[in-house]
Formats: C-alpha cells, sequence, structure tokens
C-alpha cells in the first residue's frame, strides 16, 4: 500500500498517535509485513511512536506468542517468554537495517530467549546477573536504579499507570486491573508493552539483546 505507508511515514514524522494508529489498523491484512516494515525502519531512527506500534502490533497479532507457542511445549511459560521477546525487539530495534521481514527477525529473537527459559529451568543454583533474560533485568533495574522512575514518566498513558502499579508499587495483576478499571489481560498486556518500551527508553537489556543484529 505505498500511499497507505506514505501516509502513515508522515502520520509518524509529525507525529500524529491518532491518525498512525487508525492508518496501522486499517491496513489489509495483505500489507502487514509492509506496514510493520515502515514501523520498525521510522523506531530504528529513533521513533518512541513508531515503537509503540511495532510493539503493539507484535502482541495484538499474537504473532510472538505463536511462535512461542511453536518452540515451547509449556503453555504456562508462553506469556514469559513472549514477554522476552517484546523486550529484546524494543532494546535491539535499533540495529534494523531492512534486510528481511520483520516476523522473521522476530522469529530469531524468540528462539534466542526460548533457549534462555530451557536453559534457567535446567539451572539448579540462582543465575547470575547475566544469565538473567530480560524481564527479570527489567524487575531488576527497576528494583535498583531510581533513574528508571523518570523513563516509567515518559511512558505513553496508557502504559505508564499499569508499569508504575505492578513493578514499582508492587501490587498483584487483579489489583492494578481493579485499580484501573481494566482486565486482566488487558492489563498484562500493557504492563508487557510498557516494560518493552522501557527497555527502549533505558537503552536496551544487555549485551545478549544488544547484539542481535538484523539480518
Amino acid at each position: 500500500m505505498p500511499d497507505g505507508l506514505e501516509d502513515l511515514g508522515r502520520a509518524l514524522a509529525a507525529p500524529d498517535p491518532d491518525s498512525a494508529r487508525r492508518l496501522v489498523r486499517e491496513a489489509p491484512a495483505g500489507d502487514a509485513d509492509d506496514v510493520l516494515g515502515r514501523l520498525a525502519s521510522d523506531a530504528a531512527r529513533g521513533s518512541a511512536l513508531a515503537t509503540e506500534l511495532l510493539l503493539e502490533q507484535l502482541d495484538s497479532s499474537g504473532v510472538v506468542k505463536r511462535f512461542v507457542r511453536g518452540a515451547l511445549l509449556d503453555e504456562a511459560a508462553v506469556d514469559d517468554v513472549a514477554q522476552d521477546a517484546l523486550i529484546s525487539v524494543a532494546g535491539s530495534i535499533g540495529s534494523f537495517r531492512g534486510g528481511s521481514k520483520v516476523t522473521t527477525w522476530v522469529h530469531r529473537i524468540v528462539r534466542n530467549r526460548v533457549v534462555d527459559h530451557l536453559r534457567r529451568q535446567r539451572a539448579t543454583a540462582p543465575l547470575p546477573a547475566d544469565d538473567l533474560g530480560p524481564s527479570e533485568r527489567i524487575s531488576s533495574m527497576i528494583a535498583t536504579r531510581a533513574t528508571v522512575r523518570e523513563a516509567v514518566a515518559s511512558l505513553p498513558d496508557l502504559y505508564r499507570e499499569p508499569v508504575t502499579l505492578r513493578d514499582l508499587e508492587g501490587l498483584p495483576y487483579a489489583d492494578v486491573a481493579e485499580r484501573l478499571g481494566r482486565s486482566l489481560g488487558t492489563v498484562k498486556s500493557q504492563v508487557a508493552r510498557g516494560r518493552a518500551l522501557l527497555a527502549a527508553a533505558i537503552g536496551g537489556t544487555g549485551a545478549g539483546v544488544a547484539g542481535e543484529e538484523w539480518r
């Protein structure tokens, strides 16, 4: 959709969140790869709006969870590994060069996060910090870095409240959902996306993430 992609590019550059989100939502299913590619390209150039919409698309489309389910037998671990993958995408988006489909790279990210998960499952002793998954490193940073509060404050309104309540105030998901008047599933998705945006805002989640380049 050349014209649609140009319109999307202008909305991202403005930035115009409402128009950009509408254009992404209304894009024909057959143009999904082109839309993801445009979002990833703009995100790689530093567009916070493009990063936000890219993570929304990867999450809401279910593509990340489908990739995880295809590699794991443990259904209970799918949400955690999918969240790790989203955080990895956010943390390494700056290396995007457009050499392949976005989903191709995401699939590779998922495989790496699955390996991380299985390695942690096999461990019989506490892992050193470098071996923790992205979401665990995020939790650690939230617990130890005062500056992360500034990054949380910069999150879009939709994600700032759930991340603050869940990760900074330590409320259970159910309590966050009740306080915000949102469904439990919605809150979990918003926290996952917010954490991924937070990872991008504070400069990635470690060498294991930053080293994953776009092929």
